[in-house]
């Protein structure tokens, strides 16, 4: 992989703003998608020449005052200005890896098994899903494996039918792995899993390129299980605090609706299966008994 991640991130962003976008008139023929390195360096306040070194990789040592000055030129939110930060090495060099610790505290295990109607799981920045309740474990009963968000949505078989949009989980997983990316952007288990489901699927391509930068924060998902049919919910997503880079995300149903008793009914079902499938084992190991 190319080792320019600023210049790859200010080129996509780039790309993505018209000139009516941020007030300026488009003069000309335009060759390329977007603004030009010029039309940015205008915006920004700095020599172009300047800019184009930023772009090529030529210049990797912006100041916070360049870097406000692109943020506000691009028109960046909160996470992507952010991202920018951390490609430009201006992120606290002291933070922990978000990556270093993957096991999941017994206190926060017995807190979401606490849960007992709400699917609560917790994830890595590269969306593996470290724990799961049991509620969630019956959500994903879809895939197999249940093991990390991105591929799950890119490559597992169930994908396209399990999440009634698409399109628009699709494109919030690769944000949320594009802002992972950038506390890491040279971590093994990321390099890994995007060089993976690049060459598994078009589609994550296409979006990886875009360079859109979200965190999981709050959103509606739309999901279409084949135990219970459709539900509608909403998640919630927390920062684990004593593992840095962990998240803890719930996902809700309106009380007395449709969605939470399709809910309900899925972690009966679960539960059930788990019951019968232990039973079963139960006879199977006590007529190898009996034969032996």
């Amino acid at each position: 992989m190319d080792d320019n991640h600023l210049g790859d991130f200010l080129r996509a962003r780039r790309a993505g703003l018209r000139p009516e976008d941020v007030g300026m008139a488009s003069c000309g023929t335009r060759r390329v998608p977007g603004l030009r390195r010029e039309e940015i360096a205008v915006l920004s306040g700095m020599n172009a020449d300047y800019y184009t070194r930023l772009e090529q990789g030529r210049e990797r040592n912006p100041s916070p005052q360049v870097l406000d000055a692109l943020s506000r030129a691009l028109r960046l939110e909160a996470d992507a200005r952010t991202h920018l930060y951390r490609l430009a090495g201006a992120a606290p060099a002291d933070r922990p890896s978000p990556y270093a610790d993957r096991t999941v505290a017994p206190a926060l295990r017995q807190l979401m098994d606490g849960f007992p109607d709400t699917p609560a799981f917790v994830l890595s920045p590269a969306l593996d899903l470290l724990a799961a309740n049991a509620l969630a474990e019956a959500l994903f009963t879809p895939f197999r494996p249940a093991d990390n968000l991105a591929r799950m949505v890119f490559a597992g078989p169930a994908g396209r039918s399990f999440y009634a949009d698409w399109n628009a989980a699709a494109e919030a997983t690769v944000a949320n792995l594009r802002q992972a990316y950038g506390h890491d952007p040279d971590h093994p288990r990321l390099r890994e899993l995007v060089r993976t489901l690049t060459g598994h699927s078009p589609d994550f391509a296409r979006l990886w390129s875009a360079h859109a930068v979200r965190g999981k924060t709050r959103d509606a998902k739309h999901l279409l299980h084949p135990d219970v049919g459709p539900l509608a919910l909403t998640y919630q997503a927390f920062d684990v605090r004593d593992a840095p880079g962990q998240q803890l995300v719930i996902y809700h149903a309106e009380p007395h609706t449709p969605s939470a008793q399709a809910l309900g009914l899925l972690g009966t079902l679960h539960a059930t299966r788990r019951v019968t499938g232990a039973r079963a084992g139960h006879r199977a190991e006590a007529g190898g008994h009996t034969r032996s």
